[in-house]
């Protein structure tokens, strides 16, 4: 349930700021902060990585599901991840957000907090630097993330190499067995999402809701997957055959997955989505980076996905073919 507080609706721009600035993390590469018309942060790297993602209610979240916490929370984690996915360390996030005007503010705050608690737990030194606030018929986060390579080389998706190793940091198909327990026994007899359900469903199977509503990316790995040499990687956003294609074709090489290696459930590892673990390449002689296990390996038919040498379909989550229209 939402919780009750004043409304959006009761508040000032300015007094629903005064209410969420001193919940937000600030960043330690920032030289000025929230409050001017822009930030100012340092690039000490002479290059930042910069990417955007966007949390629109009812394709991306279901608020009888996910807490206000939870919602902060998976908007910068997926944008965290994108950083990471880059070789980059994390420095800083502009959130904005539009609500509807009945919005208590106590969601807003509870936005806040989850943006802040995911930032230090995942990204130290992340911070909340800017964003905006607006109106809008339904909640709706939008983030851009920044991050630092430290005077490496970004690692992109079109630098794999046939024989080159393939392997996950990250966790694998259990976003997805959490979306499906959800949508099986979180809804109440017209199929419409219901919180007391979802709660103790979250209590039965703590791990798969959570990794659905609030996924907890291996950030660091990025990182030191670029120190390792990793030739190519990726975000594992929409599911793991339809990225991995996505890296296969910018690459011009193919990816054969080793079936014992895709776990119990193989169709849910290959097409669940929102786990957001780092799919990467490595020379064939890399010794991985601790968090990475081996998936398979690169081929030279290109574009292809295939497991133990058998095409697969590239299938996976897509925003506009995924979603039934339903906003509750």
């Amino acid at each position: 349930m939402l919780p009750t507080s004043e409304t959006l609706a009761d508040l000032s721009e300015g007094q629903v700021l005064a209410r969420i600035f001193p919940r937000l993390p600030g960043s330690a590469a920032q030289l000025l902060g929230p409050g001017d018309d822009a930030a100012v942060m340092r690039a000490p790297d002479g290059r930042y990585v910069v990417t955007t993602d966007m949390m629109i209610q009812g394709p991306d979240f279901r608020l009888a599901w996910s807490s206000p916490h939870d919602l902060g929370w998976k908007a910068a984690a997926t944008n965290l991840s994108d950083v990471a996915a880059m070789g980059a360390r994390p420095t800083a996030l502009v959130v904005a957000i539009a609500a509807p005007p009945s919005t208590p503010i106590s969601v807003i705050e509870g936005i806040a907090d989850g943006l802040r608690d995911c930032c230090e737990a995942l990204a130290p030194g992340c911070g909340v630097v800017g964003g905006d606030l607006s109106a809008s018929d339904a909640l709706t986060l939008a983030v851009t993330a920044f991050g630092d390579l430290e005077g490496r080389e970004p690692v992109l998706r079109s630098g794999a190499r046939p024989g080159d190793v393939v392997a996950l940091a990250g966790r694998l198909g259990e976003a997805a067995q959490g979306l499906d327990l959800l949508f099986r026994f979180a809804v109440d007899e017209n199929g419409v999402p219901d919180a007391a359900l979802a709660d103790s469903l979250r209590a039965q199977h703590p791990e798969a809701v959570a990794a659905q509503l609030a996924p907890v990316p291996p950030i660091d790995r990025g990182p030191a997957a670029a120190g390792a040499g990793a030739t190519a990687m990726l975000d594992v956003s929409d599911g793991l055959a339809i990225d991995a294609g996505r890296l296969a074709r910018a690459s011009g090489v193919g990816i054969d997955f080793a079936r014992s290696a895709l776990g119990e459930n193989v169709e849910r590892s290959l097409g669940g989505g929102e786990d957001h673990g780092l799919l990467a390449t490595f020379p064939p002689d890399a010794a991985l980076p601790g968090g990475f296990r081996v998936l398979g390996v690169v081929t030279d038919a290109a574009g292809s996905i295939l497991v133990d040498g058998r095409p697969h379909d590239q299938a996976g989550w897509d925003p506009y073919r995924g979603w039934d229209g339903a906003v509750a």
